[in-house]
């Protein structure tokens, strides 16, 4: 820092001011919605909303059953099971919401006291970050994070790594009008809350704090709730309509038909209906009505979906994906679009060696060789290239995790010395022996450093070691003896550049009878000798290239969006396996002409482009919504503040777990490691847990299918109802929850990734599910139907009498007959359960791998379903009785049909 430069600072009165016109530097966070609204909006999904209808109506027909008909006490047993049902689905969804957003605070903590450093009233001081106020005059260094927008007041050799902001990972900072680089996002003599220094120091001046800096400025749009709702929102939506429209046409139906066969007894005449029967009759009917609106509502849906997303949030922690908003795990299953960002998602924002090509033994005279096939023995590199690298630079790194060095300084630097290190040599001692003479700083005219050292390695010997832009060093060196030909040098330099590397020359010479460095430089700068160099890369994660194929083998297109250049975009794309020979001008767009697109130009053009460069953060949210309207399920990562916006405007926000907070606050689910394979997981976990929820609902409507319809023709032939409330409550809530455990404990398939995403506009019940329904909830309903008609015509005393039947007149069904009926209805569908699980899935139904959940409940409903019939003390809650022995097996074993035929059909299908 120039030391004529002397600064006052505010004083504690301007501070006072100061903070009262502009605020506290902290960004205002989004108002937290009270618990019990959260509660509340639990509410809002159209099923839960069907189900507090259809309770409200059982509570109605439970009245009447009670008071009109002086029934017992256990006809309110339906309407408490069905609000029991509804706040267990409404209340699990809630616990586990709140649950991961502990977690996700716990992940994302970040604190507003970390200590900054600033002059007021001529004193150099500590304050918190929340206290530094415009006006305020800040110091800054290596490895601090800015803590508010300023202006530089002086700097010297600053570097600034805005990827957080801009993608850009290392921005070169200045108060020289003359160095200012017009192509900047920002002006090169402002620098930004949030970002870092990487390289030098500076004095800035505090222009912004808080929500006033561009780093709030993207926070709050990031607040914006664009109300986009999820494809599993609409489906359930659909649904909701489908069943609530079934369901009073079916009660409608039972209405009309009723009439028609009361008025029937009387030719039509009204004259001779007795208007009090009458009466009484239509009360009945409604009550069935009622009734069959109440059985075809799917209670355990809701709770299936809750479950199915409970269960796959948590299983999907444990890889690595810690999801914060249930309805996003299911989404994630129909994504067909996924915008990624460059720096920190599909590179490690770590700068490394990717290439070093040195003289062997530093003599010229031998070809250029790859360094990393020579250095088996780190004596294979020259001592001026060890001690070049080691001593002419201003980074270092950080051994407090001995597993795992970082990097302090530049981060182009630092990976030249993470090289050495990799090499087993030891640079701190290089360090710590060698007296550096003098010393000349990088800047961006000069285009390299250059340092003069007694060495270490050579005794006695004082040597001048350059590093910098190969043209430049390159032109330093002997044109004649001891520099290598232009055209090898520059070849070897194009291909790295070809592949987006940054590439650095090193050159040295013995200047031990010379006086200065700069001296040096301007008499004998042409003895200087070409030593080799080295391509730096920001490596693409290892796991990357696999998870993009296999992204787009399952359908899903993936769109890098970065504040890099075209051409390092295009290289990493090339590395991860998105950009190909075939992809034209037309796949890539940088951020001006993006911005210049109208909408219908961008429209127009969305679907092509593959990557957006040199990207600002609106950018991104602006593709983002651009393929909305081209009706894509959208994914977003990113790791960085400028990536907020386009998270929040996402169908799913995926950040990375060392992301920045503002884009973990803004994300549906963090990343935990950083990993894109982590994300194919996610898609993976989505498209079962909808193929899960599919088998429910499968499951659940043939119950449903088949109750209504015995209990709709039970009515109509004359029975009242075949099943009694408890025994469809069994039937439709308890069974069917159950069967949701059962469903949603499934674990996720490999398979589901070789297919394409689905069509988020097509109903979730497809036809090969309706056929299915239709096709076995009519089948279930013929062999109950027929049973019902046989018990009313025939004393059965045990199923065995249906060998030798003789059908007479109508008679009452008897306790022990509709028990049989309720038990073959129940252990049908046990079985069907598991025909359901394996619905296309081209597998066995026995093919139990991994689905101890199923097993276990399937157990736990047929063992209920035995205590149910059999225990005295829950016989008269059920309305059952003790059935033989005899009956048990033939029930079992002839309701086993229905597994084993399925298995048959699909063992014949398979040997086609």
């Amino acid at each position: 820092m120039n030391p004529q430069h002397h600064y006052e600072g505010l004083t504690p009165q301007q501070v006072a001011h100061s903070r009262a016109e502009h605020g506290m530097n902290v960004l205002t966070p989004p108002p937290a919605t009270p618990l019990w609204k959260q509660f509340l909006e639990k509410f809002r999904d159209p099923l839960i909303i069907i189900l507090l209808i259809a309770g409200v109506l059982s509570v109605a027909i439970s009245i009447y059953e009670y008071n009109g008909l002086h029934q017992g006490a256990e006809v309110f047993f339906e309407p408490v099971g069905i609000f029991v049902a509804i706040f267990l689905a409404t209340g699990l969804s809630f616990y586990f919401e709140t649950q991961a957003d502990k977690e996700f605070s716990v992940l994302n903590q970040v604190s507003d006291d970390e200590p900054v450093e600033v002059i007021r009233s001529g004193n150099h001081t500590q304050i918190a970050k929340r206290d530094v106020v415009v006006g305020d005059v800040v110091r800054i260094g290596i490895g601090c994070e800015i803590p508010a927008d300023g202006d530089l007041l002086l700097s010297t050799q600053l570097s600034v790594d805005e990827s957080t902001l801009t993608g850009e990972p290392l921005c070169h900072k200045t108060t020289n009008p003359a160095q200012f680089d017009p192509k900047a996002t920002y002006p090169s003599n402002r620098v930004l809350r949030g970002t870092k220094v990487m390289e030098g120091h500076a004095l800035m001046q505090v222009t912004a704090v808080g929500d006033a800096t561009e780093n709030g400025k993207v926070y709050k749009a990031a607040q914006i709730d664009n109300s986009v709702k999820t494809p599993l929102n609409e489906q359930l939506d659909w649904l909701g309509k489908w069943v609530s429209r079934l369901s009073c046409s079916i009660g409608i139906a039972v209405v009309v038909a009723r009439i028609m066969m009361y008025l029937m007894q009387y030719d039509f005449s009204f004259a001779d209906v007795d208007p009090l029967a009458f009466i009484a009759y239509i009360l009945q009917t409604l009550m069935i009505a009622m009734t069959l609106v109440v059985v075809s509502v799917p209670e355990g849906l809701p709770m299936a979906v809750t479950l199915s997303l409970a269960y796959s949030m948590r299983r999907m922690l444990k890889t690595n994906n810690l999801v914060r908003r249930m309805h996003a795990c299911e989404t994630m299953g129909a994504t067909t679009v996924i915008c990624t960002d460059k720096t920190g998602t599909l590179t490690q924002n770590r700068m490394s060696v990717e290439k070093a090509c040195f003289y062997r033994g530093g003599e010229a005279d031998k070809p250029i060789i790859d360094a990393d096939e020579i250095l088996l023995n780190s004596s294979d590199l020259s001592n001026e290239v060890k001690e070049n690298i080691a001593l002419n630079t201003t980074a270092s790194l950080d051994f407090s995790n001995p597993t795992s060095p970082s990097v302090l300084g530049n981060p182009t630097e630092g990976a030249l010395l993470m090289w050495l290190h990799n090499k087993g040599i030891d640079y701190e001692a290089l360090r710590e022996q060698a007296r550096v003479v003098e010393e000349l700083p990088f800047t961006t005219e000069r285009k390299f450093m250059a340092t003069i050292v007694e060495s270490v390695l050579m005794p006695g010997k004082r040597m001048l070691y350059v590093k910098g832009a190969p043209e430049i060093v390159y032109a330093l060196c002997a044109s004649t003896s001891g520099t290598p030909p232009q055209a090898e040098v520059y070849a070897q330099l194009t291909q790295y550049q070809q592949r987006a590397m940054r590439t650095l020359a090193f050159a040295c010479k013995d200047v031990t009878d010379t006086p200065s460095l700069s001296q040096h430089l301007t008499t004998s700068a042409s003895q200087l000798r070409f030593l080799g160099i080295a391509a730096i890369a920001d490596p693409v994660r290892k796991e990357v290239p696999e998870s993009i194929k296999e992204c787009l083998k399952a359908g899903i297109n993936v769109k890098i969006v970065t504040g890099d250049t075209a051409e390092t975009a295009k290289e990493i794309g090339r590395q991860v396996g998105l950009w190909t020979d075939k992809d034209t001008g037309e796949n890539i767009i940088n951020g001006p002409e993006f911005a210049a697109l109208t909408d219908a130009q961008l429209d127009a053009v969305v679907m092509d482009i593959k990557i957006i460069s040199r990207a600002r953060p609106m950018d991104k949210r602006r593709l983002v919504e651009a393929l909305q309207r081209k009706n894509q399920v959208v994914a977003v990562t990113g790791d960085g503040t400028n990536d907020a916006p386009a998270l929040k405007a996402a169908h799913v926000g995926l950040s990375m777990g060392d992301g920045t907070s503002v884009a973990k606050e803004a994300s549906d689910i963090t990343i935990i490691d950083n990993s894109f394979r982590s994300i194919c997981k996610a898609v993976m976990w989505g498209r079962s847990l909808y193929q899960n929820i599919q088998r429910f609902l499968l499951f659940q409507l043939t119950v449903n299918v088949t109750a209504c319809m015995l209990v709709l023709c039970g009515a109509l032939m004359g029975t009242e109802t075949p099943l009694t409330v408890t025994q469809m409550l069994w039937i439709n809530l308890i069974m069917d929850t159950f069967a949701a455990m059962a469903l949603a404990s499934l674990p996720p398939s490999e398979a589901v990734m070789s297919d394409p995403p689905r069509n988020r506009n097509a109903f979730i019940i497809n036809r090969p599910m309706l056929a299915e329904i239709v096709g076995v909830g009519g089948f279930f309903f013929a062999l109950l139907i027929t049973l019902l008609y046989i018990f009313e015509h025939a004393d059965i005393q045990q199923l065995t009498d249906l060998l030798h039947l003789q059908l007479g007149a109508h008679t009452p069904v008897t306790p022990y007959e509709l028990t049989l009926l309720f038990t073959i209805f129940v252990m049908t569908h046990f079985f069907y359960l598991f025909n359901a699980r394996a619905f296309q899935t081209q597998r066995s139904a026995l093919h139990l791998k991994g689905c101890n959940g199923l097993v276990f409940i399937s157990t736990l409903i047929f063992v209920t379903q035995v205590c149910m019939v059999e225990l005295p003390g829950v016989q008269r809650f059920f309305n059952v009785v003790s059935l033989k022995l005899i009956d048990w097996v033939i029930i079992v074993i002839g309701s086993s049909l229905v597994l084993w035929i399925r298995e048959l059909w699909s063992l014949l299908r398979r040997t086609k």
